[in-house]
């Protein structure tokens, strides 16, 4: 499966959630796409429900199936509760790290600022999305990356307070990781459970 590139307000409407962020076509078509979705539909399977809220965590991180499969297994090799062990990790990527410090407005943006060798990692550059950034470690932008009007335009008036886990220094242009969020801090309306669930099938 390739990335998805399509429009991301057929996504939202799939799912009933501006995963994406703010949508206004949400408050018009609060239905899902396609000629039958203003229809009534018939009950989804249990199955279908599980199914469902994976994909919703897939298209929200931005994470392909197998780099989610395997996101999982270490999840559930890890001592502790395997859907919050999930979603920090999927919290702890690079380019979700990126986008939570503000440095880029989406985390499709943030996967094209890290990818362009625009992001640092403790002062070298890193140019993998997936990765996995460890409680002290800080992220930057790049010195001669710095005046780019895509990040200043993102971190102009952010609230870098919003997610206690992360430090911002608007002088530097550097964020540092205090610690791994706790999974009432984050955010994201995803019903990880379920994901577990389907998962142990």
């Amino acid at each position: 499966m390739a990335r998805y590139t399509g429009p991301k307000t057929r996504i939202a409407r799939k799912f009933g959630e501006a995963i994406f962020g703010a949508d206004k076509v949400l408050s018009k078509k609060n239905y899902p796409p396609g000629q039958h979705g203003n229809n009534r539909r018939r009950k989804t399977s249990e199955y279908g429900v599980m199914l469902a809220e994976k994909q919703k965590a897939k298209y929200t991180y931005g994470v392909l199936e197998r780099q989610f499969r395997n996101l999982f297994e270490k999840a559930a090799a890890t001592s502790g509760i395997t859907g919050e062990i999930l979603m920090q990790s999927l919290e702890c990527r690079l380019d979700n790290v990126v986008f939570r410090l503000g440095i880029a407005p989406t985390r499709a943006a943030a996967r094209q600022l890290v990818g362009h060798k625009h992001i640092t990692v403790d002062g070298k550059v890193v140019n993998i999305p997936s990765f996995s950034v460890k409680p002290g470690q800080i992220v930057g932008v790049r010195e001669k990356s710095k005046s780019l009007e895509v990040i200043a335009n993102s971190l102009a008036g952010f609230n870098h307070s919003k997610y206690p886990w992360l430090e911002w220094d608007e002088s530097t242009k550097v964020g540092k990781l205090l610690h791994i969020p706790e999974r009432a801090d984050i955010p994201e309306n995803i019903k990880e459970h379920l994901i577990v669930e389907l998962y142990s099938k």
